[in-house]
């Protein structure tokens, strides 16, 4: 049985933790680990033994409605987050333990970078791009532990939908990586081949093509497969290939003992299910996946003993979006009933919806509705009387689960041409902001928005993404400062659309400037501010000068020079000098984050491999070449120091 598992098992009662994006936004891979082994044993517990999960595309245009699904727009950061998850769900080992569960690598690929942004459209990437950019999540799992799973994308490249392409499926996959398990189809994508891409007029036709590319299993049901035996037997499919596709199916129900143990338990499934460790790792989650964008003033973190009045505004204060491919978990902490938890016997708590963004947020629901603007103005002018008479405001803005998700078909759309808050969520915001009280804004959204106004305008403003079933307890914890935020961004936000595409490891012809505008992000890629200051240090190379084929230490030195402890995350990153083919202009290679005390300093190791300084040269050949790399350290992908590398032949 195979069944979602993005941010936490998708079935009723199951834990949910945060969506994947804001997993990513922790840069902390022992930790999805963690979160992956919970949701690897409440899947087990219920007879699953295959995952639909990561999503190890990496995202590199925000209007697309799946971006939340991804660990972002790093080949590197979402290299480590995935093999983490993996790690996770699966061990390192096979046959199965018994709480463990397959994963399922999602999707081969280009994925993550479609046409106009929109989901299914083309990947116009060439195979270089491919090969730096989005096959290496894919491949180092697939050599670095034993993955059995692999999902082809619905996407064409180069004319070629990736259930067609036997070069990606069996050439690269198979041949070139030595991926030995199964490939499945997503769902209903082998007939799409006839009906949406219009290649084949019919499902035989899709069939084998697909078995020919290299895919095994179709999924959810049986349409075009169902139609091999009689391929077979007229001859258009020879049977040895049906084997081998049987073969690699029932190599993976062996390597889950599932002759030996077909069944669950399911009296102890329950007792496994959302238990108290599960929870409060939930709550750990969503401490780390909060980004502090912005603390003005000082304002953050609050001090209950000078708030009289706390006001609470946003429809998701009270309800609260926790993102596609979730189910119901046992109860979900709003923001409004943390804060609440937290006012008891301190401080009185008052509530506005403020503004309404959809009629309904269901995921699943073709039709979305927006909120009629006059309903909003009324809302608004609730809202800001709430806010009159506050000491504090906490405003949830963002998105929910109907207006950014995965757009499956042409009646279930999902994508967006704006960034931009959706609805009247910024007339809410100018309105309480000319207030002038002490304002704190929380996102919680799947895509990175547009916030300019918030950006210059908010005292405090802080990217939650969606923070799962304890996203109000975690809210309380940050804003209160009995945690201090270390998250960092795992994508670039634009201004607009108009600067798309926004990712920072960019080519050095690119972002030559606009007319009337900056080609500067509003926020960086590995942004993420404390309460508590920290520097970090210039990289210090063990050595100066490596020949090709070697490796370097490289250490960098990170002091917290605050008064509060807290977490930073140190970032290395790689720039070739002079290539034979153009690079960019700065590459992640490493981080690591890291926990310190008031004063405390200390010296982060990492080792830069001949892997890191590799190139898919003129002719396809990933070599290392001669010459000068500049190796920067920060905490983010703009505040760097710099020192020079030199690789001689």
């Amino acid at each position: 049985m195979h069944e979602e598992a993005l941010h936490g098992y998708v079935a009723r009662g199951a834990t949910s933790f945060p969506q994947a994006i804001g997993l990513a936004s922790t840069w902390d891979p022992e930790l999805l680990t963690r979160v992956f082994s919970v949701a690897a044993r409440e899947m087990r517990a219920r007879g699953a033994t295959l995952a639909l999960a990561p999503v190890v595309d990496v995202a590199r245009d925000p209007r697309w409605g799946r971006i939340e699904e991804t660990y972002g727009e790093d080949p590197y950061l979402v290299s480590e987050m995935g093999l983490a998850a993996i790690r996770g769900f699966q061990g390192e080992t096979l046959p199965l333990k018994p709480n463990k569960v397959f994963v399922t690598l999602k999707h081969l690929t280009g994925h993550g970078q479609p046409e106009s942004g929109t989901n299914v459209g083309p990947a116009n990437l060439g195979e270089r791009e491919l090969r730096t950019n989005f096959f290496p999540p894919f491949e180092r799992a697939v050599k670095e532990l034993p993955v059995r799973s692999v999902m082809a994308s619905y996407n064409e490249i180069d004319g070629i939908p990736s259930h067609a392409n036997r070069w990606l499926l069996t050439e690269v996959l198979r041949g070139e990586w030595g991926f030995k398990g199964a490939v499945v189809s997503d769902y209903f994508a082998i007939k799409e081949l006839a009906g949406r891409h219009h290649m084949f007029a019919n499902l035989d036709d899709a069939a084998v093509r697909a078995l020919d590319a290299g895919v095994d299993s179709e999924t959810p049901d049986g349409e075009a497969y169902a139609n091999l035996p009689a391929l077979v037997r007229s001859g258009r499919v020879p049977m040895a290939a049906v084997d081998t596709a049987v073969r690699r199916m029932l190599e993976m129900k062996f390597e889950a003992g599932l002759f030996e143990n077909p069944y669950a338990d399911a009296k102890a499934a329950e007792k496994k299910t959302a238990t108290p460790d599960a929870i409060a790792l939930a709550r750990e989650a969503a401490r780390e996946a909060m980004v502090l964008l912005k603390n003005d003033q000082g304002v953050l973190p609050l001090d209950a003993g000078k708030i009289k009045r706390l006001a609470v505004l946003g429809t998701h204060a009270r309800d609260t979006p926790i993102g596609g491919y979730s189910d119901e978990p046992r109860h979900v902490v709003s923001v409004l009933e943390g804060l609440q938890n937290e006012a008891k016997g301190r401080f009185a708590v008052d509530y506005a919806e403020g503004v309404r963004i959809t009629e309904k947020r269901v995921w699943a629901a073709d039709e979305v509705k927006l909120v009629p603007e006059e309903v909003n103005r009324r809302l608004i002018a609730e809202a800001v009387e709430t806010a009159k008479k506050a000491d504090v405001v906490v405003m949830v803005l963002g998105d929910n689960e109907q207006t950014s998700r995965e757009a499956w078909a042409d009646t279930h759309l999902g994508d967006r041409s704006s960034l931009d808050l959706i609805g009247q969520q910024e007339d809410l915001a100018r309105a309480v902001l000319a207030l002038g009280k002490p304002t704190v804004v929380i996102l919680l959204n799947g895509r990175p928005l547009s916030v300019n106004y918030l950006a210059g305008n908010a005292p405090a403003l802080i990217e939650g993404w969606y923070l799962g079933q304890e996203t109000g307890n975690a809210v309380a914890d940050v804003l209160f400062g009995r945690s201090n935020p270390g998250g960092k961004l795992p994508v670039s936000i634009a201004r607009n659309v108009g600067q798309l595409p926004i990712f920072y490891n960019r080519k050095p012809t690119a972002r030559r400037g606009y007319l009337f505008d900056t080609t500067a992000p509003l926020y960086p890629f590995g942004y993420g501010l404390s309460y508590t200051s920290f520097e970090v240090g210039a990289p210090k190379l063990a050595r100066d000068s490596i020949a090709v084929g070697e490796s370097v230490k490289v250490s960098v030195d990170v002091a917290n020079t605050g008064r509060r402890a807290g977490d930073e995350v140190v970032q290395l990153y790689v720039r070739d000098e002079q290539a034979s083919v153009t690079r960019p202009v700065i590459e992640l290679k490493r981080f690591r984050r890291v926990t310190l005390q008031p004063g405390e300093r200390r010296t982060v190791t990492f080792e830069l491999k001949p892997d890191d300084l590799a190139l898919w040269n003129v002719d396809m050949k990933r070599v290392v070449e001669p010459g000068d790399f500049t190796i920067s350290a920060g905490p983010n992908s703009v505040d760097l120091k710099a020192a020079k590398l030199t690789v001689t032949g």
